[in-house]
């Protein structure tokens, strides 16, 4: 049973969403969804705690992998993907897994998520490891799917993380941070892909930022270890570069092409006036922390 479940109830604010104009809808839609951030922000302690597991994952070898079934599964996915373009991660780091498997990533296969025995044959095909972070999002809190996954995952010895929208969720009983954000009900009775997707996403962002910054990835507020895979991109990086030290973009320029295009081994080289071999020296003895790297 359901009913039970705060994602599941009725929003008394929508009970007459059928007969709004489409400005009296809008309003009244965008003002359910700024309580999400507020929801977000009750969670904060458990987001900080989940970070410290997945930043030790990443300084053990481990990786991150989110599971999750629909609009949860594809947040997980999403997220993966991003990281590498961003942060300049492996692929195999960070990791997203669905219900269904990839098809159901462009089309519901809505009976995938009933068998929790998958999601434990998901991450063995990934050859999960006790140095992994497997975090579990499941806006309803007891995806069986999700359950199977976390529980194969708390068995193996893995760090856990849960993301659920209801209190008491079945899924934070197999987490070792369990995140409960209580958006109310949705706009729509039981639409999850509404502010229970958007407090999913609000906290992967969160909680893969904040570990990307935690093993060195960011300097500054800049992204200074993305992969130059286009043009757009490496002008980022001049301009990144050119922020990051005060030089200009002509300048910028010429040392991204003598670091041969890494953004980080460049600024270190403007910092320090040196070459790009003592830079690269300095990144690696600051285990890849620019801020370290210039001060040594």
């Amino acid at each position: 049973m359901i009913n039970h479940l705060t994602t599941e109830t009725r929003n008394q604010n929508t009970m007459k969403l059928d007969d709004m104009s489409t400005k009296e809808f809008l309003h009244v839609m965008n003002k359910e969804d700024q309580q999400v951030p507020l929801a977000v922000e009750k969670e904060i302690d458990s987001i900080e705690n989940a970070i410290r597991l997945v930043v030790d994952s990443f300084n053990n070898g481990g990786r991150l992998i989110y599971i999750g079934a629909g609009t949860s599964g594809r947040l997980g996915i999403l997220d993966a993907v991003e990281c590498r373009p961003t942060f300049g991660i492996e692929f195999e780091k960070v990791r997203g897994i669905i219900a269904g498997g990839d098809h159901a990533i462009i089309k519901a296969v809505e009976g995938a998520e009933d068998k929790p025995e998958d999601g434990a044959t998901d991450l063995k095909e990934l050859k999960l490891t006790n140095n992994d972070t497997v975090i579990g999002l499941a806006a309803s809190g007891r995806t069986p799917y999700v359950l199977g996954g976390l529980q194969y995952a708390k068995q193996l010895g893995a760090h856990t993380i849960s993301v659920a929208c209801n209190k008491k969720a079945e899924i934070s009983r197999f987490a070792d941070i369990a995140i409960e954000v209580v958006v109310g009900p949705e706009v729509i009775t039981g639409s999850t892909r509404l502010k229970s997707g958007t407090a999913q996403k609000l906290i992967v962002n969160m909680i893969s930022t904040g570990a990307m910054v935690g093993i060195g990835k960011v300097y500054e507020n800049l992204m200074v270890d993305m992969q130059l895979t286009n043009q757009k991109l490496v002008d980022r990086a001049k301009n990144i570069i050119a922020l990051a030290t005060g030089v200009t973009r002509e300048q910028a320029e010429e040392h991204l092409k003598n670091s041969l295009y890494k953004p980080k081994v460049a600024i270190v080289m403007i910092e320090k006036r040196c070459s790009m071999e003592e830079a690269e020296t300095s990144l690696q003895s600051a285990n890849g922390f620019v801020r370290e790297a210039i001060r040594t």
